[in-house]
């Protein structure tokens, strides 16, 4: 369709000290899903707080259906039919699905605040639930539900108000292949009743598979757009980040050294069973499998924050018992999680104090920390994973995806590991971050690390991992050298399609 909904005519923000947004032009048309692509750090979220009310332009005009109109909270967005759902559903947990879809428009049965239809509510619930094909009873609480089904509710809030512009933020970050099936079903079902669809992914299939046009931003600046069918994918990276696909995974050639890591028949019941694998020193070993396969449970379990029920771990050939991370750590393990935000940074606390956070000990010799030398170990580490931001005092929450998730890799490489293990290193961060990423873990392998890579991400373990191990329903099911693997094998190990034995890996 030719048609345009909204438009974006030069949108510039500035915050202190910082130009987020550039002269920023969009053209969204109703019927059409249209990907907002961009590095973290972009101006994609900035954009997105703009659409929906929470900041207002410093420079700009936004047009809606031909009209200009200002956006100044989130109210007179969703009036004007605007409503987004983020990478993290926000919702009510202690709250029924009715009473969250109709937050902030509650349906009156009558004069007066407090005469609220609680009937008509849950009766046109039950109706927005069986247009997703979501069967729940509006009464459930959002608690009881799963990542998947609090996206759907979301995108069933959006459909109650009656929204002709839906943003969706990183949508598919926490959904397994069947549900990220089930939501591109809603995206077309949504686009032939002429919605309009930003959708924002790091993720290239996802953008091929399901967008129709595409804008990209680089460094708050509006830098091209296109239709996708007719552009290719390397094409866009280098619109993104200036450089090719082939320049992704960056992997160094390393000497792959003696063993550090022994792994014996390992298990946690209703987890995993029986698992066992080596890591050498120089080596990469990937771990992939499925949501719900394991695999970041067995890293927990090692790392000490989850207690083994039976197995063995030896640390450069020597039994350990790891009972908590201290013992990890002093034993020279690093573990960065998958979820960076409740696990990896504390958002509120400042990024020196967020490097430094494991070393607490060795830089509080008499009981107060040397502030020097939290300074001095922030900058050398910041500096070293290129952490963009206005200084090492601002708080973690200031900074993109991205840019925290270089803050957790600091923190653990600023306690000199000789064991790395990184759980979804890249998980919702740009292509030009991880090619970073790709590159830093790289050279720290080729320096003699062990590097133990989980990721749910196929080009990211073939391009990246010596050897790959796969798990399916919490058992080794194949392992693979660099040279053997290939997609279709991996799939079909991680779907049970081929089983192996969960043997030692040496």
């Amino acid at each position: 369709m030719t048609e345009t909904i909204l438009e974006l005519r030069g949108i510039t923000k500035y915050f202190p000290g910082i130009k987020a947004l550039d002269g920023v032009d969009l053209n969204i048309r109703p019927g059409e899903v249209h990907a907002l692509i961009g590095e973290n750090g972009a101006g994609k979220s900035t954009l997105v707080k703009i659409l929906t009310g929470v900041h207002e332009p410093t420079a700009g005009q936004i047009l809606y259906q031909g009209r200009e109109m200002q956006l100044r909270n989130a109210l007179e967005a969703q009036a004007a039919g605007i409503t987004a759902i983020h990478q993290e559903a926000s919702m009510f947990p202690e709250l029924s699905i009715a009473e969250n879809i109709f937050m902030g428009h509650h349906l009156k049965a009558g004069g007066g605040l407090r005469n609220l239809d609680w009937r008509g509510m849950r009766k046109k619930t039950s109706v927005l639930l069986e247009q997703i094909d979501l069967d729940l009873h509006p009464d459930t609480l959002i608690r009881n539900l799963g990542v998947a089904q609090r996206h759907m509710v979301e995108i069933a809030k959006a459909l109650s108000i009656d929204a002709r512009v839906v943003i969706m933020d990183e949508p598919t970050s926490a959904l397994t292949l069947r549900e990220v099936e089930d939501l591109y079903k809603i995206i077309r079902r949504l686009r032939e009743e002429g919605k309009a669809i930003i959708f924002i992914s790091h993720k290239f299939d996802e953008i091929t598979e399901i967008a129709d046009y595409f804008t990209v931003l680089r460094d708050g600046r509006y830098i091209g757009e296109g239709k996708v069918s007719e552009t290719s994918v390397d094409r866009i990276v280098t619109m993104m980040v200036g450089r090719s696909l082939d320049q992704m995974f960056p992997k160094s050639q390393a000497e792959i050294g003696e063993k550090i890591l022994e792994v014996r028949n390992i298990s946690q019941p209703g987890f995993f069973k029986d698992i066992s694998f080596d890591l050498h020193k120089g080596e990469i070993l990937g771990f992939f499998g499925l949501i719900g396969s394991g695999r970041t449970e067995v890293m927990r379990s090692i790392f000490g924050i989850e207690h083994l029920h039976k197995g063995s771990v030896s640390v450069n050939g020597r039994p350990v018992h790891i009972r908590n991370p201290k013992d990890a750590i002093n034993l020279g393990i690093a573990y960065v999680p998958e979820d960076r935000q409740t696990q990896g940074v504390i958002l509120d606390m400042d990024l020196s104090k967020n490097i430094t956070l494991p070393q607490l000990d060795s830089i509080s010799p008499w009981g107060r920390i040397d502030r020097r030398r939290e300074r001095s170990i922030a900058q050398e580490y910041g500096s070293m994973m290129e952490i963009r931001s206005s200084g090492w005092n601002v708080n973690a929450n200031t900074l993109s995806g991205g840019n925290q998730q270089k803050v957790v890799l600091a923190k653990w490489l600023a306690t000199r590991p000789a064991i790395l293990i990184l759980d979804e290193p890249t998980k919702g961060i740009d292509v030009g971050t991880k090619a970073a990423v790709h590159k830093f873990v790289s050279d720290l392998a080729a320096e003699g690390l062990g590097v133990i890579l989980v990721s749910s991400e196929l080009p990211e373990v073939l391009g990246m991992a010596d050897r790959i191990i796969v798990m399916h329903e919490g058992r080794i099911t194949q392992e693979f050298t660099r040279d053997e693997a290939d997609s279709e094998k991996i799939i079909r190990a991680a779907t049970a399609v081929v089983t192996g034995a969960g043997g030692a890996a040496s």
